[in-house]
């Protein structure tokens, strides 16, 4: 009988394979994920995938974007929480002169803000 290669190149599929016991494996390696920052929003946001649409966060993460995905939403929601916040800021009369005369009332309108402009970023680009 023939002794069988331990390894073989098919230039068809430009493949190579190693002989594991009687059958021809192919030599597949997973690429390295990318590093991509994920931040509240991202993380948030990989949550609602998994647990509302498992089939979206699997064809993200098998074809290798979800990390940039993710990386991009949570920039995205970032700039988007500033700007609804400067914006709140101004139409609300929260300025630096209120923060030097009432402390305690700036950092309640403040908070209030804060917590309204979340839940925009929330309703708009995290959770859909």
């Amino acid at each position: 009988m023939n002794e069988l290669k331990r390894s073989i190149h098919d230039n068809a599929n430009g493949l190579d394979y190693t002989l594991v016991n009687d059958h021809y494996l192919p030599n597949l390696t997973a690429a390295a994920p990318a590093e991509h920052p994920t931040g509240r929003w991202g993380r948030l946001h990989k949550t609602y995938l998994k647990e509302q649409h498992p089939i979206r966060y699997n064809q993200l993460l098998l074809s290798g974007v979800l990390g940039s995905y993710l990386a991009k939403l949570d920039k995205q929601a970032e700039e988007q929480l500033a700007l609804t916040i400067r914006q709140m800021q101004e139409t609300e009369g929260v300025t630096e002169a209120l923060k030097a005369s009432d402390q305690q009332e700036w950092v309640r309108r403040m908070n209030s803000i804060r917590n309204r402009a979340e839940e925009i970023i929330k309703t708009e680009l995290i959770f859909v």
